[in-house]
């Protein structure tokens, strides 16, 4: 089968992989129908992801179809993966964190993942996607990662809510607490971003070179999400949170982070990691998407054949303006199983 294979940073291949014909007991087969491309791939294109090892079959966003009969899986199933493979041994598995595994082994980052024909998957980490298209499904894993940071959030009703960075990342936490009740609030240098945000019914938009915290502003946002990659935003966004505030770190960046020790106390604010998502997430995200309260179409900026990918990826690498996300056709899906 061919497989897309960033070989090293700045180069990317389809290469011939041995196509797997058996999983081991407890993994399924899956035929790949769709993935989409993430910020995460772009970086390893780039040489920028701290945690991999090249060569590397890239692409953990998946839908695909059950390739045969296993642990109750049916041949031809509809099913979105989760591509956290957790270890189910260490603490953080064993208090239902696997999301946050310390041994824990991601789909196309910590080994290969699914930008190709086939691959075997633990029976545990497929969602039945029944209620799905093939495109929303392979939407399912960059929501979840907002959703997740809603959940850990805490956001509710009410709550004043301020999203710095309208990327995809920062757009699905946006969406999600608004769909909690939140009032939501983004903020991006790209006035593009911003202006795009107004499609999926944003309008609280804000650039950061202007002073955000005046008039009915002037407390601050109960809820910050930081979805921007940038250190200096990360640092900056400490002072948006209001007294008895969270602040929540979907983006992670290398290095360290400093804050007033004074300010964060004085607020009594919560600061909260937010890695990957789990099962709760996964399955919010499918409900929305099925139900219509979020609309995939609105998502998907375009879609793109495998044998494209060698020649499109450094193109969006270096530009991703205007992008929400890119999928990638896969066989299961142009073959007609989609």
């Amino acid at each position: 089968m061919l497989s897309g294979v960033c070989v090293e940073p700045g180069r990317f291949s389809l290469l011939e992989r041995d196509l797997p014909v058996a999983a081991p007991p407890g993994w399924v087969l899956i035929d790949l129908a769709a993935a989409g491309i993430c910020g995460t791939d772009y970086h390893i294109f780039e040489g920028k992801h701290p945690y991999l090892e090249y060569p590397r079959v890239i692409g953990h966003e998946l839908s695909g179809y059950v390739a045969a009969d296993a642990d109750g899986w049916i041949k031809g199933q509809l099913v979105v993966i989760n591509p956290y493979i957790a270890c189910g041994k260490c603490r953080a598995c064993l208090r239902g964190k696997p999301n946050c595994c310390m041994a824990i082994g991601v789909l196309g980052v910590h080994r290969d993942g699914g930008m190709c024909e086939r691959i075997a998957v633990p029976a545990g980490n497929l969602y039945d996607a029944s209620a799905l298209s093939v495109r929303d499904a392979a939407l399912v894993e960059f929501l979840a990662i907002g959703a997740h940071a809603v959940r850990r959030s805490e956001a509710t009703t009410g709550d004043r809510v301020l999203v710095t960075g309208a990327g995809p990342i920062g757009l699905g936490a946006a969406l999600f607490a608004r769909l909690a009740g939140a009032e939501v609030h983004l903020m991006d240098m790209s006035a593009e971003r911003l202006e795009a945000a107004k499609a999926f019914g944003f309008s609280r938009l804000h650039m950061p070179d202007r002073h955000l915290l005046e008039g009915e502003l002037a407390d601050g946002f109960d809820v910050v999400f930081d979805a921007t990659g940038s250190p200096k935003a990360m640092e900056a966004g400490f002072g948006h949170v209001a007294h008895g505030g969270t602040y929540v770190f979907v983006s992670v960046v290398k290095g360290d982070l400093t804050f007033s020790d004074a300010e964060f106390h004085k607020r009594e604010m919560k600061l909260v990691g937010s890695r990957n998502a789990q099962t709760p997430d996964f399955l919010h995200v499918m409900d929305a998407l099925a139900s219509g309260d979020i609309d995939g179409g609105k998502l998907v900026s375009t879609v793109l054949a495998l044998d494209e990918l060698p020649e499109r990826l450094p193109a969006l690498a270096a530009d991703r303006s205007g992008l929400i996300k890119v999928l990638v056709a896969l066989p299961a899906w142009k073959s007609g199983h989609g």
